[in-house]
């Protein structure tokens, strides 16, 4: 049952709540309406202190104690929600402006003309829903942008506040970039470790991952235990969505390395992050309906990228970038890793290993590119050109890798990965 709307009644003269309930007898019969009543300012204000229920004051201005005048003060110091309509001597327009000027929202003049009386009530009551609608929306939309900041990252979110029809339910095919993370070996790590433990070195890394994402402009579309699903260029379109999620990648690198040395420190055998990057077309959206929330990403690009994370345990690295991402940066900083061979798929994918710019300038760089070039082209000058970079290289999982792969009979660059 909807409750009455509360009105709280301030006049000092005796007759004004037997005239009142019985002017609105049928709006309180249907349980519309509901009266209080006070006698002077400061006993309205006693009341208020306990019923909270009011939702509007129509008070008299003449009053003993403390008059109508004094209690607009205090209503707008204390009761800012409240609406109050005075009851002033018709003429008095001091004393009305005065009251308006204090906050009163409407006035009416004595004697009370009861037909005016209801209309006035009713307005307010009225504007006093529609209040209450606006800070319900208010209330929502600011829940709204708090939920979707915890997922994207602030110019998004600004975005999609101008133009909520980018989050209706649905989707759209369209180009973007995706990235997957992975921490090593954190499964055996929960089972021997303490779960408080877990809890913090687990957050403060979730947390560290999602404000590189969001400084890159990226998007984080899915959190599963320790792994993160990212991608760049939806929901808003970014004409650089490939060259952020390279720049991202090597930032939550650097992060995930100093954060591992940290916990290493501590005894926590903390395992290396894997990063997976690769550029294509998906379906993209919200497919969580109305009642639920789940933008995500579907296609064969996601999945690729999903691929690449695990492929850097066979290759030794911990960032894997296909050609795709590299064809869209024209000043990219890294080096070969191979030409995989992944499930399901019947041509090769060239893919990358991300650097910063003066590793990738390095002399030891440029000589592995050389010897990279030899294996791919099924040069026989690649097994020297690889074992003499091991001694340029000793600690390079990639060069060791490739280097194994010759010495095994490997005669070209192509990694099958095809078979798990």
């Amino acid at each position: 049952m909807t409750s009455a709307n509360r009105i709280l009644v301030v006049d000092d003269e005796p007759d004004v709540e037997a005239l009142i309930t019985q002017k609105f007898r049928r709006e309180i019969r249907r349980n519309e309406m509901e009266f209080v009543f006070a006698r002077d300012g400061q006993e309205a204000l006693d009341m208020l202190e306990t019923d909270t229920d009011v939702l509007m004051v129509l008070s008299d201005i003449n009053m003993p104690k403390m008059d109508g005048l004094t209690l607009l003060t205090h209503l707008g110091d204390k009761y800012q929600n409240l609406k109050t309509v005075v009851v002033s001597a018709y003429g008095d327009m001091e004393n009305i402006r005065t009251a308006m000027n204090r906050g009163a929202f409407d006035f009416v003049t004595k004697p009370i003309e009861f037909d005016d009386l209801e209309v006035t009530i009713r307005k307010t009551l009225e504007h006093l829903e529609k209040f209450k609608t606006l800070q319900r929306e208010k209330a929502e939309a600011e829940l709204a942008r708090a939920t979707l900041s915890r997922y994207f990252s602030p110019s998004v979110v600004e975005s999609m506040a101008l133009d909520s029809e980018q989050m209706k339910p649905g989707g759209e095919r369209r180009e973007a970039t995706f990235l997957f993370t992975d921490l090593t070996g954190f499964t055996n790590l929960v089972e021997s470790t303490e779960p408080d433990i877990i809890i913090r070195l687990l957050n403060d890394y979730i947390e560290g991952i999602a404000k590189i994402v969001f400084s890159n402009e990226g998007t984080v579309m899915k959190i599963i235990g320790d792994a993160v699903q990212v991608t760049f260029g939806a929901p808003v379109a970014q004409t650089d969505h490939a060259a952020c999620s390279v720049n991202c990648a090597l930032e939550i690198d650097r992060f995930a390395e100093d954060y591992r040395s940290d916990w290493n420190a501590r005894g926590v055998a903390l395992g290396t992050t894997r990063i997976g990057v690769n550029s294509g077309e998906a379906i993209i959206g919200n497919f969580g309906g109305e009642s639920f929330f789940d933008y995500t990403a579907y296609g064969d690009a996601v999945n690729t990228a999903a691929r690449l994370e695990n492929a850097n345990k066979t290759l030794g690295t911990r960032i894997c970038v296909s050609e795709s991402v590299v064809a869209k940066i024209g000043d990219f900083a890294g080096r070969p890793a191979g030409e995989l061979l992944l499930a399901g798929k019947s041509q090769r994918l060239a893919t990358f290993e991300p650097l910063s710019l003066e590793i990738s300038s390095s002399k030891p760089m440029e000589a592995y590119r050389v010897a990279f070039a030899q294996l791919a082209s099924g040069s026989p000058l690649a097994r020297q050109s690889l074992a003499a970079l091991v001694a340029e290289l000793p600690n390079d999982p990639l060069t060791l890798f490739h280097l194994q792969r010759v010495l095994g009979g490997a005669v070209n660059a192509v990694v099958d990965l095809s078979v798990k």
